[in-house]
C-alpha cells in the first residue's frame, strides 16, 4: 500500500482480510464449577470493555471512524467494517500502518492516542526534564497519557482519570466476577486488580496475579507497550480470559527448575549474569476463551510473558501463558503450508508442532532472564528506560535466540528428555516459523526482531539459501550463531547501549531482496488467524455498539 489517500476497493480490501485464516475457539467447560462458568461470564463483559477503551488509546479518531462505518451499506462497507475490526483502527499493520480507509491520517501516528497529535520526541524531553522526579515518573510511566493544557503546555493524565468511566465498568464486572469465582487466588486479583483501575497503581495486583493457579486464567489490564512508537512508555489495555489446561502445565516445571542454571551459563561476561533469579517463575497452559483490545489486535499472540514491572520482576519473576489452542491453530493454518514452500521435501518431515510449542515456552521463559534492572555510570536504570523505542524490536530477539540457546542447553545437559531428531526438529521448525513471524513486516516488532535473526544466521551459514526460494539448517554451524547472536544482542540489553542496538537493528532488522522475493512466494497463505470466539460469544455475547 501507498500513503495515497485513494482508499482500496473492495477487492484490494478482500484479500487484506484473506490474510487472517477465520479460525473459530470453542473451548471445554464441562469439567468447570457452575458458578467459575459464571464468572467467566463477567470477565468476558470486563474484556469487551477493554475492547471499547483500546479503540481510544489507538487513535483519538477511531470511535467517529466506527459510527461512519456503521452507516456504510453494502459489499464494500462490509469489508471496510471486517478490516477495522481486525486492526482496532484504520490502518493494515502488515503494510507498514498504511491506512486502508479514505480521510484518515495516511499512517497511524507513531504515538497512537497516548500523546498530543504532533508531540516531537524533543518537546517531550524538555519538559519531561523540567519535572520533580515523581512528576516525570508519571510522565514516562505505563499508565498515564500526555495531554496539552490549556495554555498548550504538557500535562500527565493518569490512565484512572482518563478513562473512568471505561476502567469503573471494567473494575464493577470483576468485583461480580472475584464473588463467583471458586479459587481464593483468583478471586485476590481480581478484587486487587479493580483496585488499580480506579487507583492507577498496578503493582500490588501484578504481585497477586503472579499467585493464580487454578481453573481459569485471566490477564487484564494495561502491559503491552508496542503500539507507543514514539518511546515505547505507554500501555495498551487487553485481556486474555482463558481456562487452564492442567495437564499440560504439569508437564512444563523441567523449565522453571532450571532457569537459574540457563542464567548462570548465559554467552555473557558473568558480570552481566542475575545471580540470584526471582523464585517464582510459574508458566500456565490454557486454552483461549476470549482476546480483547490489545490482545485482539492485528497478529495475535501465541503467548506472552508479564507483567513488564521491573520490580514485580526482580520480587516475584514473570508468568509465561502459553496459549495452545492458539498455537496449534497458527500451526494447522498458516506453518504448515509455509514450510511446503520454504523447505526441502525431506525436511519438511521435521517440521514438528510439539517443538514449535517448545520454542514459544522458550522464548517466554528468555524473557525473564538476562538482564533488566542494570547499573550505567553508577545509575541504576532499566533496559527497556534505555533502549526506548529499539527495546520492542531487540527484545523478541533476545527472546527467541536465547530460547533457542536454552533448548539447546537442555539437550546438551539432559534436562529435557528427547529423540535422536530433536535438535534437527528444533531448528528446522524455528526456520519455518521465522517466515510466519517476518510475514507481519520490518516495521513490527517480532518481525523485526526475527528478521535480524534471519539475516544473522544467514550470513554466519546456520541458515543456508537452497534454489528455487528454499532454505535449510546447516546443524554444524547453527548452534555456534545461536550462541554468538545470543551473547551480542544480551550484551548490548547489559550495557544499555542504544547506538548499539541502533547499528544492529539497521543492519539486520531489514528485509533484503532475497528473502523479500521467499516471502513473496508466500503471499497467498494467511499471515494469522482471525478467532472467532465461539465459547465467549455463546455466554456473553459483544454488545452491538
Amino acid at each position: 500500500m501507498t500513503d495515497s489517500l485513494i482508499a482500496p476497493g473492495q477487492a484490494e480490501l478482500e484479500k487484506m482480510a484473506a490474510r487472517f485464516a477465520p479460525t473459530p475457539l470453542d473451548v471445554d467447560l464441562a469439567h468447570l464449577d457452575p458458578r467459575d462458568v459464571e464468572a467467566l461470564r463477567e470477565l468476558i463483559h470486563a474484556g469487551h470493555v477493554l475492547d471499547r477503551l483500546f479503540l481510544e488509546q489507538l487513535w483519538s479518531g477511531n470511535l467517529e471512524v466506527e459510527e461512519s462505518l456503521r452507516r456504510d451499506a453494502g459489499v464494500l462497507g462490509e469489508a471496510r467494517r471486517q478490516l477495522f475490526e481486525l486492526y482496532k483502527g484504520p490502518w493494515s499493520d502488515l503494510d507498514n500502518h498504511a491506512a486502508f480507509l479514505a480521510e484518515v491520517p495516511p499512517r497511524k501516528p507513531a504515538g497512537a492516542a497516548f500523546y498530543p497529535e504532533h508531540l516531537t520526541r524533543d518537546e517531550f524531553e524538555r519538559w519531561a526534564a523540567a519535572l520533580t522526579p515523581s512528576e516525570a515518573e508519571l510522565a514516562r510511566g505505563f499508565y498515564s497519557v500526555i495531554r496539552r493544557n490549556g495554555n498548550g503546555g504538557l500535562t500527565a493524565v493518569p490512565y484512572s482519570a482518563a478513562y473512568a468511566d471505561h476502567l469503573a465498568k471494567a473494575a464493577s464486572h470483576l468485583r461480580e466476577a472475584a464473588r463467583l469465582v471458586t479459587g481464593a487466588s483468583l478471586r485476590a486479583f481480581l478484587e486487587a486488580r479493580a483496585d488499580a483501575f480506579l487507583s492507577n497503581d498496578y503493582f500490588a495486583s501484578d504481585l497477586a496475579w503472579m499467585d493464580v493457579t487454578g481453573p481459569i486464567e485471566v490477564t487484564i489490564g494495561p502491559y503491552e507497550t508496542y503500539n507507543d512508537e514514539l518511546f515505547g512508555y505507554k500501555a495498551g489495555f487487553e485481556a486474555y480470559i482463558c481456562v487452564t489446561d492442567q495437564e499440560a502445565s504439569a508437564q512444563l516445571d523441567a523449565f522453571t527448575r532450571s532457569l537459574q542454571l540457563v542464567e548462570d551459563n548465559l554467552p555473557i561476561p558473568p558480570c552481566h549474569r542475575n545471580p540470584k533469579l526471582a523464585a517464582s517463575t510459574p508458566i500456565s497452559v490454557v486454552n483461549e476463551v476470549l482476546a480483547a483490545g490489545d490482545a485482539c489486535h492485528g497478529v495475535k499472540a501465541a503467548a506472552f510473558n508479564l507483567p513488564n514491572d521491573e520490580r514485580v520482576i526482580l520480587q516475584k519473576g514473570s508468568k509465561k501463558v502459553m496459549l495452545r489452542n492458539v498455537q496449534h491453530a497458527k500451526f494447522d493454518a498458516i506453518l504448515k503450508p509455509i514450510a511446503a514452500r520454504v523447505l526441502t521435501e525431506d525436511a519438511q518431515a521435521d517440521l514438528s508442532f510439539d517443538w514449535f510449542f517448545n520454542h514459544i515456552l522458550a522464548h517466554e521463559t528468555a524473557h525473564g532472564i538476562g538482564p533488566h534492572e542494570i547499573q550505567l555510570n553508577g545509575r541504576k536504570t532499566a533496559v527497556r528506560a534505555e533502549l526506548k523505542e529499539l527495546y520492542s524490536a531487540l527484545e523478541e530477539a533476545k527472546a527467541d535466540v536465547t530460547g533457542l540457546f536454552m533448548l539447546q542447553f537442555f539437550f546438551d545437559r539432559g534436562i529435557l528428555a528427547a529423540g535422536p531428531d530433536a535438535e534437527r526438529q528444533v531448528y528446522t521448525t524455528f526456520l519455518a516459523s521465522s517466515f510466519r513471524t517476518m510475514r507481519f513486516g520490518a516495521h513490527e516488532a517480532h518481525g523485526r526482531g526475527m528478521a535480524v535473526q534471519f539475516n544473522f544466521l544467514l550470513r554466519q551459514g546456520g541458515f543456508v539459501a537452497l534454489p528455487e526460494g528454499r532454505f535449510a539448517v546447516d546443524l554444524g554451524r547453527i548452534r555456534d550463531g545461536v550462541r554468538e547472536l545470543t551473547g551480542r544482542i544480551l550484551t548490548i540489553e547489559a550495557t544499555g547501549d542504544y547506538q548499539a542496538a541502533r547499528e544492529l537493528l539497521d543492519e539486520l532488522g531489514v528485509i533484503g531482496p532475497e528473502l523479500r522475493a521467499a516471502l513473496d512466494r508466500l503471499e497467498d497463505i494467511p499471515v494469522d488467524i482471525a478467532p472467532h470466539f465461539v465459547t465467549a460469544e455463546r455466554l456473553a455475547p459483544r454488545p452491538r455498539v
